[in-house]
This record gives structure tokens, C-alpha cells and sequence, in this order.
């Protein structure tokens, strides 16, 4: 099985990069910074090839990559994440260990206040427990992503209209294109802690950006599950505004979204 890694980042040295993200095979690095190009970079133990573009957006760099990946397994990932030794081979074991799964998720150690998953155990994911995972933690079959004809949104993400829950979006994308999803306790690296790309607080935008989203993710529930979140999230995210106010703007993202 040839692994492939596909990289989102923005204004990178690449050299310094495929080090300090211990790059040690085939890679798709998507760069988005101020020109266009185009090189080909040895890396230890495979080629990182480098596609250079001005154009900002963290869906449209992961697609780029998908389009540009040639190999059996593509890996996602970030500039932020630093991958442990032999990376690879911890991934052909997982697709071994699982050989019906299209997709395999990961895990990838974060600081706990970021950590939204750890996979304890194997387990196979569907749509009540797809919404934790990161693209990071996302290894897929490429032959079946492409017959799922499954690509990521370009409203969310850093650099999008609308800041995040674009990873929410592709995977319940590829679980309606009926691929089979697993989660592994494999881990393949580690976040380095940075500021984040979206994240600036819950303020209005915050909460209106998570009514949009619930509209593509839940269509008539949104506004249930809309609140629902709140009341979960209550303590950490109604310190400073009423529950009722951040109700409110979510409200307003669903309509939104519903009357675009």
C-alpha cells in the first residue's frame, strides 16, 4: 500500500516544513501564499510535491491535494503536525487490521484543552458519532474516495466565509456516498500548539457561523440540535452571554443559511 500525504498550508518554507513535520514519504504539499507553482521536492524516503497558489481557503487547498493525489492511501494533514517514525507502516497495519474499511480515523495527540477525540478502542463510525474528528485524523483509500465523488465544502474553514466544520461536513459526506468508516487507536504524531486559524471567542459570528453549519449538517433538526449544543457547551460558552442571546444568533445563522 503507497501512502501519500496531502498537506493544507499557508506561507511555508517548504524545506523547513517537510522537517519540522518529519515528512519521511510521498507528500502533496498545498502552499497558499502569494504566487503560483509548481516543484518537486526528495524527501527522505519519497517525493513531496509542492503546488503554490494565492488563492486562500482550507477546503479548497484539501481539494487540490485530493486532485493531485496519486496513490493508495491519502493521508490528510497539517503544517502543524509533527509525525512519528515509520508513520507509514503504522497505516498499512491499520488497513490490514481492518481490511473492508474505505476510511480509517486516526489518532493524533493534541493538547487537552483542544482534544475533541482519542480513540480507545476500535470501533466502526456512523452518524451519531462522525462530528469529533479532525481532517488530521483522516486516512482514506484513495479509489474510494474518488468513486464517492466527495469533496470538501468551500464556506467553512479558515479562509471561508464561514470559520469551521468543514471536516463535519466531508465525513457525513463520505458516510451518505456510503463509504465504511472505522476509528483505530494507531497514532501517527502529534499538534504542536499554535494560535488557532478561526477560533477568536464565542461572539456573535461564532455562534450565527454554527447556525449556518447545523443547517447543511441537521436541515429541518438544526434548530433542536442547535440547542441542544448550547445546553451541553452551556458552562464554557454562556460564561459572558445568555444562553438565550447565543440561542438567538444561531437562530439567525439558520435562517440564513435556510433563506441564501
Amino acid at each position: 500500500m503507497r501512502i501519500q500525504l496531502l498537506v493544507s498550508a499557508v506561507n511555508q518554507n517548504i524545506d523547513a516544513l517537510i522537517e519540522q513535520m518529519n515528512i519521511q514519504g510521498d507528500a502533496v504539499v498545498v502552499n497558499q501564499c502569494g504566487h503560483y507553482g509548481y516543484e518537486e521536492i526528495t524527501a527522505s524516503g519519497g517525493r513531496v510535491q509542492v503546488f503554490s497558489m494565492p488563492e486562500r481557503g482550507v477546503g479548497l487547498s484539501r481539494n487540490t491535494a485530493m486532485l493531485h493525489a496519486n496513490t493508495d492511501i491519502c493521508v490528510f494533514s497539517d503544517e502543524d503536525i509533527v509525525l512519528c517514525e515509520g508513520y507509514e507502516e503504522r497505516i498499512r497495519q491499520a488497513f490490514r487490521e481492518l481490511p473492508d474499511a474505505d476510511m480509517i480515523l486516526v489518532n493524533v495527540q493534541v493538547a487537552p484543552a483542544r482534544r475533541t477525540y482519542w480513540n480507545e478502542e476500535i470501533h466502526r463510525v456512523h452518524f451519531r458519532n462522525y462530528g469529533r474528528y479532525p481532517a488530521y485524523s483522516i486516512t482514506v483509500k484513495q479509489e474510494s474516495l474518488l468513486c464517492s465523488n466527495v469533496h470538501y465544502s468551500l464556506l467553512f474553514g479558515g479562509g471561508a466565509r464561514y470559520s469551521n466544520g468543514e471536516d463535519s461536513l466531508f465525513l457525513r459526506d463520505c458516510l451518505k456516498a456510503g463509504l465504511k468508516i472505522y476509528a483505530h487507536t494507531v497514532c501517527i504524531g502529534e499538534e504542536k500548539e499554535r494560535e488557532s486559524t478561526w477560533f477568536s471567542g464565542y461572539h456573535e459570528k461564532f455562534f450565527k457561523d454554527r447556525g449556518v453549519l447545523y443547517h447543511y449538517l441537521y436541515g429541518k433538526m438544526a434548530l433542536p440540535f442547535s440547542f441542544r449544543f448550547l445546553w451541553v457547551h452551556r458552562k464554557e460558552m454562556c460564561r459572558e452571554i445568555p444562553l438565550g442571546q447565543a440561542y438567538g444568533w444561531m437562530k439567525a445563522g439558520v435562517y440564513e443559511a435556510r433563506h441564501r
